[in-house]
Formats: structure tokens, sequence, C-alpha cells
């Protein structure tokens, strides 16, 4: 298949003549998300939650229904485990205000690795700080991956948070997460998952992998942007206080106090993002229309095509393993002699864009020894023809530099 027969899907497409190979950054949106907006704000806006007259309850039904949607798509027991954020960076926050500094103490341990995204390293490093836990790095195989020998060898009974990403946003690898919660379980630690690089690119089912919580944002799932997701078991949410105040997250005010919402309202203080949840479920739909099975072929293929191109240009090393199967459609990389940012601007000139800088894994940088990197990422609306004009321009990255004649 040499063009994709999802980019008619796409307006941005129509409208720009742009290679996008930055999905792991952010998604295109295909038409049904951008319709479903526009008929939120056309048909259902009003304030929900509030207002007790039709239009009220209708945006209400609408955001709720989105609720039970990501619910259905995580497998979550109960919809009200499903706790509607920015993004995945605030659901982080949220458990690390509400959970780590709540429930944690000196004589306890959190582990997470080298590679997270600062999203999921900055907030523990803040519990580790104010309640005088300790925090500990998993370190890296040469394939980037986190063996098991590491885990249990850093897995303590002391340790009461394991925060992992699921999927590397520079490296693509993907973790054992249901092994690694089996592990933690053991030692009586909860366990955090960072979605954001997994969520849109497979099958993700937290009763099966028995996460206690997992966090994604919506705008890596061609969902809009300023909408996420904290998913976090019942139990576990239950006794978490409030991270935020105010709005609907109240059940009664006086003046010497207040009593807090239910789940899942308690943590969705203010005026909501209704029609970005709304989005969701439409973005949610269309991943389902088309199958993980088909977004995996496709992003294989197409980063096969990727390695091949590359490796047959003795200047660039790609970053992580050398299986291209096991990067999940993310391939960072160095040209000897070009800094990341020169070829992502070179690249930019020829219309293709991908990204350049230490991708917000600025101590994973330093662990492999690079300053930077590019990166291309992609989604099921890249095509053959995207990749070959990829690789044919990053043949000229060296010559436009007068590296090379």
């Amino acid at each position: 298949m040499s063009k994709s027969p999802y980019k008619k899907d796409f307006p941005i497409f129509e409208n720009s003549s742009c290679i996008y190979l930055d999905s792991a950054a952010t998604a295109q949106r295909p038409r049904q998300v951008i319709d479903a907006e526009r008929e939120f704000n056309e048909r259902l806006n009003a304030n929900p939650l509030r207002g007790l007259y039709d239009l009220s309850m209708k945006a209400t039904e609408a955001y709720e229904s989105s609720r039970e949607a990501v619910a259905s798509f995580i497998n979550a027991e109960k919809s009200e485990e499903i706790i509607f954020t920015r993004n995945a960076t605030e659901g982080l926050n949220l458990l690390a205000y509400s959970y780590g500094l709540n429930f944690l103490s000196e004589e306890d341990e959190i582990l997470t690795s080298v590679k997270e995204h600062h999203s999921n390293m900055l907030p523990w490093q803040m519990v580790a700080k104010k309640t005088g836990a300790k925090l500990r790095y998993l370190e890296l195989s040469e394939d980037g991956s986190i063996s098991e020998e590491e885990l249990e060898l850093k897995l303590t009974d002391r340790t009461r948070i394991v925060a992992l990403l699921q999927v590397s946003n520079v490296l693509g690898s993907t973790e054992p997460i249901e092994k690694i919660v089996k592990l933690a379980h053991k030692k009586g630690a909860v366990v955090v998952v960072d979605g954001a690089q997994s969520v849109p690119h497979m099958k993700v089912d937290v009763r099966e992998l028995d996460v206690d919580f997992l966090v994604f944002s919506g705008h890596k799932m061609m969902a809009p942007l300023g909408i996420g997701v904290l998913y976090g078991k019942k139990k576990l949410l239950s006794k978490m206080p409030p991270f935020l105040r105010g709005g609907e997250m109240i059940e009664s005010v006086s003046l010497g106090g207040a009593s807090f919402a239910e789940l899942p309202h308690k943590f969705e203080a203010g005026t909501v993002n209704a029609q970005g949840a709304y989005g969701l479920k439409a973005a949610i739909s269309y991943i389902e229309g088309i199958g993980f099975d088909k977004i995996r072929e496709i992003e294989d293929g197409l980063c096969e095509m990727i390695f091949d191109g590359l490796s047959k240009l003795p200047y660039v090393h790609i970053q992580g393993s050398k299986d291209p199967y096991k990067h999940n459609g993310i391939v960072s990389f160095t040209i000897d002699g070009v800094h990341p940012h020169d070829i992502a601007s070179i690249l930019d000139g020829d219309g293709i864009a991908v990204r350049a800088g230490h991708h917000c894994a600025e101590p994973l940088m330093n662990y492999l020894g690079v300053q930077s990197t590019a990166r291309a990422s992609l989604y099921l609306y890249n095509d053959e023809e995207d990749v070959r004009a990829f690789l044919e321009k990053v043949k000229n990255v060296r010559r436009w530099l007068g590296l090379e004649s």
C-alpha cells in the first residue's frame, strides 16, 4: 500500500503538503473528531453538571457518555474510575500531590526509570523531596529496555510506588507492564503507568494488566488538545484527597469547611472540558473502527522501511533496539556532524516535520551519551510515500551543510 486510505479522513492533509512525522508529540485529527467538537458547540454547548434545564442536561449526558466510552476503551470496571484531566502531565501531578504526598514517608521508596518523560519524573522528585522518601532509578539494557534482573534488584520491601512508562517516547521500547505489576504488588507497591505513547497505538486493558493507575493524553490519539485521562482503581481513588478545590468537586460548603463530591467529580474542579471529552469519544470510535491490529500493521511496515533506509547510511545512528518491530513507530536518530536541530530545520525546508531535541527526556539523553536526537514518529495516516520522501531528504542533510560532495 503506497498511499494511505486514511489520509482522506484528515482535513489538514488537504490543506497542507506537510509530511507529518511527529505524531508522538501530537497526532492529527480526523474529520470525525473535528465534527464532534463542532456538534457539541452547535447543539450541546452549556455548562455540564450544573443546570437543571434541558440543554445543560444534554451537555451532561454527552460528557458522561464520553467517560463511559473511555472506561470501555481501556476496560475499566467502573466509569467513576475515569478522571478527566487536561493531559497525562496533569494526571501524573494529581497522583503525586494527592497520593504521593499523603501516603509516603521517609521510610518509603519510589521506583522509576532513567528513560521517563519529565512528566513522570519531576512529580516524583517533588514527592521524594517533600516526604523524605527515596527515589530510585532503573537503568537500561543495551537495547534500551528494563531487564527483569534490574527490576528485581531495585524493587524492595520499601517500594511504595512504581512509576513507569509503557512505551518510550524516545526509543519506542515497550515495558512488560503485566510482569512489572505482579512483582510490584508482591512488595506492596502501587503501579503508575504513563500510557501516553501506548494507549493510542495498542490495546491497553487495565484489568488484564492489573495496573493501579494509568494516565494518557487525548491529543496523542487524534482527540482535541486539552483533554486527558487518569484511570485509578476505585479503592485507591476513594481514599485520596482532592487535588484541586472549587466548582463541581464539592458536595456542600459552609464558612467552616466543605464536604466533597463522590468519584469521579471530586477530582474535576471547575468547569470541565466537555467538548474535548466529546471529541475524545469520537477519537476512540475512530480508532476502534480501524482496529489496533491494522494500526500496528501500518506502523510496523513503515518503521521497517525507515530502518532499512537509514541503515544504508553509515553516518546515521538509530537509538535503542535494532529491531524495527520493537519501536512502536518511533525512530530517534542522529547524523554524524549535524545537530538534530539542523536536521529538523533542513527537513522542514523540504516540507517534512520531525521532532528534534531531548524530547522531555534529558536524563535519558545523558544516559545514552547524546545531547539530543531527531525523531520521526508514525501513525495510521502515514504511508510509503511519506517514508520514501523522508529517506530521500535525509540523504541530503549532510550534503546541504557541505559535509559531503
